[in-house]
């Protein structure tokens, strides 16, 4: 694959990329009829993938990227470093919010790869998300259970 942005790409970014266009093959999107694949790249370099999944019940409607994420963690992988999302599109589309958030609680940094059927635009999330809930309010306790 090329970049939009011109040149090759390296490869593990391509392999990330094909992860993601797979999982998009396994989607359950009877509803909308949109398939979204991605894979997660950990810090150690493995990949973890998720589709949507949807539900008739709009609400209940799973993401691909926070799939990919939940499965990660499930997995014990916390660290992240990329995501590559792809849909079968002739445009770019973009996380949602809530999958926006979801990400940046692990790496408001990480790399993310959009994938679509005329190539590659790759962002930072910060860049994608630059005002991600990140602090703890005055007054209130931070909270982790790792």
């Amino acid at each position: 694959m090329v970049s939009i942005h011109g040149g090759p790409m390296e490869s593990w970014k391509t392999s990330l990329m094909e992860a993601a266009r797979k999982a998009a093959e396994r989607a359950y999107c009877p509803y909308s009829q949109f398939p979204v694949g991605a894979a997660l790249r950990t810090r150690k370099g493995d990949v973890v993938t998720g589709c949507n999944v949807e539900n008739r019940s709009y609400g209940l409607t799973i993401c691909a990227e926070r799939n990919a994420v939940f499965q990660a963690v499930d997995k014990g992988q916390k660290e992240f470093d990329a995501l590559a999302l792809y849909t079968p599109t002739s445009d770019p589309v973009m996380p949602c919010g809530a999958c926006l958030q979801v990400l940046s609680e692990f790496n408001q940094t990480m790399i993310v790869l959009i994938g679509f059927q005329e190539g590659i635009v790759e962002k930072k999330l910060n860049e994608l998300f630059p005002a991600s809930f990140d602090h703890t309010p005055p007054g209130m306790v931070s909270y982790s259970c790792s």
